[in-house]
């Protein structure tokens, strides 16, 4: 039976509508553990092979140390009171939404040749090469990092490797959302709203953690590597089932959506 611990220092400030302005931001610093983050797995182990239940405790898949969401909207005071300069620059609004987080774990498998009795076989993590470093920096592949595979070696298939579940981190992730919208009132029922919404204006690059289960560690080319954003890495290709299309997703490049509501 798994068991999991979360502990968490949750903050939270809050500024209500006041001369136009109001805020919302939350930080939390936490950890979760756990010692299996689903229900799903590669089965049961049989009892020729030493894996202990134990080893696998560790940082939970979804384990987030640092969290932090704000969100402001300001309307913008017209400088004119009346008149031509009040019919254009009255009604505006700013929002604004802030999203960062710290990396999430990456589980890194060896595809092991036990067979068990059902067929098939069991992942298992690979041993670590002691004074090795687990990361290396470099510039040619997405964001500047990648696992190293000189610090791994394929153990024995009949034991669980040396590597620590959820050894190894992905990537940060931040992002800033900007919409600006104009209010026109038609009549004292109803109203139209414009807006242009900025996902990612700042066009900060996301990566997809770097894919956690590898046949051979040692001899593929992209192992450790990041191959997409992290739109794209939360959503099945073509925005299927399991997730939204990239385009609503966030870690996508900077994209303008133009909107227009009526309200009544």
């Amino acid at each position: 039976m798994a068991t999991s611990d979360y502990h968490a220092l949750q903050l939270q400030f809050q500024r209500r509508l006041s001369k136009g302005l109001q805020a919302l931001a939350s930080y939390t610093w936490a950890h979760s553990i756990d010692d299996a983050s689903t229900d799903f797995g590669f089965g049961a182990s049989p009892p020729a092979l030493d894996v202990n239940p134990e080893t696998d405790r560790s940082s939970s898949d979804f384990d987030v140390r640092h969290a932090f969401n704000g969100a402001v909207t300001y309307n913008i005071p017209s400088p004119f009171a009346h008149g031509f300069g009040k019919a254009v620059l009255g009604d505006w609004a700013v929002d604004t939404i802030v999203t960062a987080r710290s990396a999430t774990p990456v589980n890194v498998l060896v595809s092991s040749s036990a067979n068990l009795s059902f067929g098939g076989s069991l992942a298992l993590r690979p041993d670590v090469i002691p004074g090795v470093p687990l990361y290396i920096d470099d510039s040619t592949v997405a964001g500047g990092r990648r696992f190293n595979p000189a610090a791994l070696t394929p153990g024995p298939t009949n034991r669980q490797g040396t590597l620590p579940r959820n050894a190894f981190r992905g990537f940060r992730i931040s992002q800033v959302d900007l919409a600006i919208r104009r209010q026109f009132e038609l009549s004292e029922r109803m109203r139209l709203q414009f807006r242009t919404e900025f996902f990612n204006i700042l066009n900060h690059p996301n990566f997809a953690d770097p894919g956690n289960f590898q046949g051979n560690i040692l001899s593929n080319a992209l192992f450790g590597q990041s191959t997409q954003m992290l739109a794209s890495g939360l959503s099945n290709p073509g925005g299927g089932s399991g997730g939204f299309n990239p385009l609503y997703q966030i870690g996508g490049p900077r994209s303008i959506q133009l909107a227009l509501k009526l309200q009544f």
